[in-house]
């Protein structure tokens, strides 16, 4: 059920996806009086459609992108002498609708999130210089000497950061030093932190996590450790065998360490602090062996962001600037070497991921696509031939050469660039299907 599921967000995520990157070359070559014969669903066969004016609005049968045609697209083609036809227009003209496509991928990435900032909605609280709640053992923020209940003041360039600042730089770090600036006991200090490469979420990651309250929200079955000790929902811990809890993480670390040993907790309810003493037991949760006390802890509470047109546009951009960011320097981590390109993810993959996000609910799964969208923008601008950044790269070289290039030469380049295009495909795929099936 949960495939059939993914496959239908795909095809709603890839559908609006086509529309409004092939709508946006379809408005600027009619703005521009270039003659459109075909508007496309896909390649390959056409399945139905219907015709409007001079052109044909189609599906045809391979449903993984789209295209519009335009008369006279490539030399020697018989509209090419037509004064509509493509190359019959100025250079200029023909980058605006090349970079059309991308383009209106930027603004449906802004519009989705200014969209969901105009509504009730739910976001993590990220406050400014935030305290730090976890340190994996042995982690990047570890070894660079990383405390819990240290407060980030700057990272980079970034001062004052928030823990979605922090983050964003951290996924984008692979293998490169950031400079950390912390605030201990009064003492503003410098340390470098290297995130490592972190193959499950295919992104940087430096052990540490922020300070959020560990409050019991409920009781796992079978284990009635934390009940039989008097524990109740609502109970704010606050340490455990003399460690401070500061996050879940950390909580969960200190009961599995017990080994079984008792633990002594420090807990807050209702303004009151008290303390007991339980023994934690050993049992399955997510797929691994744990010692556990038996108590599910609620997590970090949201704040409902409802914002006026102008602060969702402004927040929008802010947002759709930082992921842009992001994605950029994954592409320069794979680029140089820093990072796999067992990160990309692949149609599969992307189906999957949609099926998440959907049944997390609307906000989630539009947000997914305003990510999506900005994805499809920096990639079509990638200057490989076939693609939109390699039809404007030609263009802009044609200008300053104020001349075409040989059409041999065009021919071989795009040639190169199909075959390109198509050995990331097939490898995207690949990827996909070898972290689906079990190893070995």
């Amino acid at each position: 059920m949960q495939v059939l599921q993914g496959i239908w967000w795909y095809l709603v995520l890839i559908g609006v996806m086509i529309l409004v990157h092939e709508l946006g070359h379809y408005w600027a070559a009619r703005f521009f009086d270039v003659k459109v014969e075909t508007f496309s669903f896909g390649f390959g066969p056409r399945l139905f459609g219907f015709k409007k004016g001079e052109t044909d609005f189609r599906f045809s049968a391979i449903l993984f992108g789209g295209y519009v045609r335009m008369a006279g697209e490539q030399v020697g083609d018989e509209a090419a002498a037509d004064p509509r036809s493509l190359l019959a227009k100025p250079r200029w003209q023909r980058v605006i609708i090349a970079f059309a496509g991308p383009a209106i991928n930027v603004v449906l990435a802004v519009a989705l999130l200014t969209g969901l900032f105009m509504v009730e909605f739910p976001k993590v609280p990220t406050p400014h210089s935030p305290i730090v709640g976890y340190v994996a053992q042995n982690g990047a923020a570890a070894q660079a000497g990383i405390r819990e209940g240290d407060q980030v003041v700057q990272i980079d360039s970034i001062a004052d950061p928030t823990w979605e600042d922090i983050a964003l730089r951290e996924m984008g770090s692979v293998r490169r030093p950031m400079d950390v600036w912390v605030r201990r006991d009064g003492k503003r200090m410098h340390v470098t932190v290297t995130p490592s490469f972190d193959e499950k979420e295919g992104a940087g990651n430096a052990g540490w996590g922020p300070q959020t309250d560990v409050e019991v929200a409920g009781f796992a079955p079978g284990i009635d450790a934390a009940q039989k000790a008097g524990l109740q929902k609502g109970d704010i811990l606050i340490s455990a065998n003399g460690q401070r809890v500061l996050s879940i993480s950390r909580f969960r670390d200190v009961i599995d360490d017990s080994k079984g040993s008792p633990v002594n907790l420090t807990y807050s309810r209702s303004g009151q602090v008290h303390q007991l003493s339980l023994t934690p037991v050993r049992s399955e949760a997510d797929g691994e062996k744990r010692w556990m006390i038996g108590v599910e802890m609620r997590p970090p509470k949201l704040e409902v962001v409802k914002l006026p047109f102008g602060q969702a546009v402004a927040e929008s951009w802010k947002e759709n600037e930082e992921n842009a960011r992001l994605i950029v320097r994954l592409l320069e981590g794979i680029i140089e070497r820093r990072m796999s390109p067992k990160s990309l993810q692949g149609p599969i993959r992307i189906a999957q991921l949609s099926g998440e996000m959907a049944r997390e609910g609307p906000a989630t799964f539009i947000s997914w696509m305003a990510m999506v969208s900005l994805n499809l923008f920096i990639f079509n601008l990638v200057p490989v031939p076939i693609l939109d950044g390699g039809v404007i790269l030609m263009l802009l070289v044609e200008m300053l050469m104020r001349r075409d290039l040989d059409l041999r030469v065009k021919e071989a380049v795009i040639r190169a660039g199909l075959v390109f295009l198509m050995m990331v495909v097939v490898f995207a795929i690949y990827n996909d299907i070898s972290k689906i099936l079990p190893p070995g």
